[in-house]
């Protein structure tokens, strides 16, 4: 079976042994549940660490943690970094990281947590969109149907507070959006370099891009934070996202892609926003209203239709 990538480059779907095939999907069983998770543990970070500061600080963290990782493995004895790939890297780090992880933690500190679940989902459409705009793949009115759905339902969604500068709500949304765009591209670019490297290579490479666009862009704010104030709560929340949601999920995530077809692990993207929906109203307290009911629905509804039947483009973003 062939799998044939936004990037152009085309790979044969090798699926996993027998034996390995549940040790796979409990992997990303875990995945989901962290990525999911990952949204009450930021919210809770957030009421003690400013959202830039705390950005920061989770991009040290991710980075310190894989190069510790990169440097036990040996990886810095044999690796061969390619001519020109290192303008992939820092391009994968500024798309990945910096616009990405800021859009997650900058974003989820001004919306709720159905709102940037429901966005995040989103992610599938934004890799059909862009194959389709590489001429990687047609427009049919299928496809062209699961889009206006799901897009419908973001306005719906982002309409719940009106569209005005008092929305409690609004910029978190778009913020969040941004985010989703910037990984949808890293997906999608990121083909050009997945291929010749290894996971925790290719992770450790970005991650340092990404710190180099990130600390300039957001390291005002630590001066501005209260270090004192900041509870084992706060510290907790900032260690939980960098190594479980940037640096373990985002290991499986990519051990996954070289295991299963990419449209596959995309149907992880159904199973998220419900499930950060129900913990954000089981240990935050947040309500289901009509208007994240009915977004939900056809956000949910839309990604589903566009993704059905195409071929093996899209991927879940984490929810980072």
């Amino acid at each position: 079976m062939e799998d044939c990538h936004p990037a152009g480059i085309v790979h044969a779907e090798h699926p996993p042994d027998p034996e390995n095939t549940f040790m796979l999907y409990f992997l990303l069983a875990i995945m989901v549940l962290i990525w999911a998770a990952n949204f009450v543990i930021a919210k809770n970070a957030l009421e003690e660490i400013p959202p830039f500061a705390l950005l920061v600080i989770r991009i040290w963290i991710s980075n310190l943690l894989l190069l510790t990782f990169f440097f036990l493995k040996g990886k810095h004895r044999n690796y061969s970094l390619q001519r020109g790939d290192w303008r992939w890297f820092a391009w994968l780090g500024f798309l990945g990281v910096a616009v990405n992880q800021a859009g997650f933690t900058v974003g989820i500190h001004y919306t709720t947590i159905g709102h940037g679940a429901l966005i995040f989902g989103l992610g599938p459409v934004f890799v059909l969109i862009l194959a389709v705009w590489m001429k990687l793949e047609k427009l049919t009115l299928q496809k062209w149907l699961g889009l206006s759905f799901a897009f419908l339902g973001v306005v719906l969604l982002a309409s719940e507070h009106g569209f005005t500068s008092e929305s409690p709500t609004l910029l978190g949304d778009a913020i969040i959006l941004f985010g989703v765009l910037g990984f949808s591209l890293y997906t999608t670019f990121g083909k050009k370099v997945s291929a010749r490297y290894d996971t925790l290579t290719l992770n450790t490479f970005v991650f340092i891009a990404g710190l180099v666009f990130v600390t300039p862009m957001a390291s005002w704010q630590l001066f501005q934070t209260d270090w004192s104030a900041v509870t084992w709560k706060g510290w907790i929340g900032a260690f939980y996202m960098a190594s479980m949601a940037s640096v373990a999920a985002y290991m499986i995530f990519y051990y996954a892609l070289t295991k299963i077809s990419a449209t596959r692990l995309s149907m992880l993207s159904y199973l998220q926003p419900v499930l950060a929906t129900a913990l954000g109203v089981l240990f935050l307290g947040e309500k289901i209203t009509s208007y994240l009911l009915g977004s939900g629905a056809l956000i949910l509804f839309g990604v589903f239709l566009a993704q059905r039947g195409r071929g093996k483009l899209a991927v879940v973003p984490p929810a980072d």
